[in-house]
């Protein structure tokens, strides 16, 4: 099952300070608005962490009910925001869909970050934000 997720501003994929490709904003964003959701397929949450264990970097968030939605099949802009430990966005999951929503307001330019929380590198990968006060890790 795939789902089409879709951005509700224009978003922006280039090179990123932080880790490979990021996500940019292509115009302003309001504080507390919907950014949009997370296109890819769904799959099961074994699976996802087999894949986590093969690859140095996934698109992949778990989801609550066993399943996880993996980006790096059929995805879109927002598959490329990175981990931050001071970010401008949040995630928030409802049933099968992945939502971003803007913290503050974010310039266009700016890149959009999320602090993804607990992942499946457990604190053992490299935090590369530079954000002040960052944790270090993932």
């Amino acid at each position: 099952m795939f789902f089409a997720g879709k951005t509700l501003f224009q978003i922006q994929n280039k090179k990123s300070g932080i880790h490979g490709t990021g996500a940019y904003a292509a115009q302003s964003i309001a504080a507390k608005r919907k950014i949009g959701s997370l296109a890819g397929a769904v799959i099961s949450k074994k699976e996802a962490r087999k894949k986590a264990a093969t690859k140095e970097s996934i698109a992949v968030v778990e989801l609550w009910n066993g399943k996880a939605i993996d980006a790096s099949l059929k995805s879109n802009a927002l598959k490329y925001i990175n981990h931050s430990c001071r970010p401008n966005t949040y995630m928030r999951t409802i049933n099968f869909h992945v939502e971003f929503y803007s913290l503050r307001p974010i310039k266009k330019g700016d890149e959009l970050t999320c602090n993804y929380g607990d992942t499946h590198h457990a604190g053992t990968k490299k935090c590369t934000c530079g954000a002040v006060g960052c944790k270090g890790f993932i």
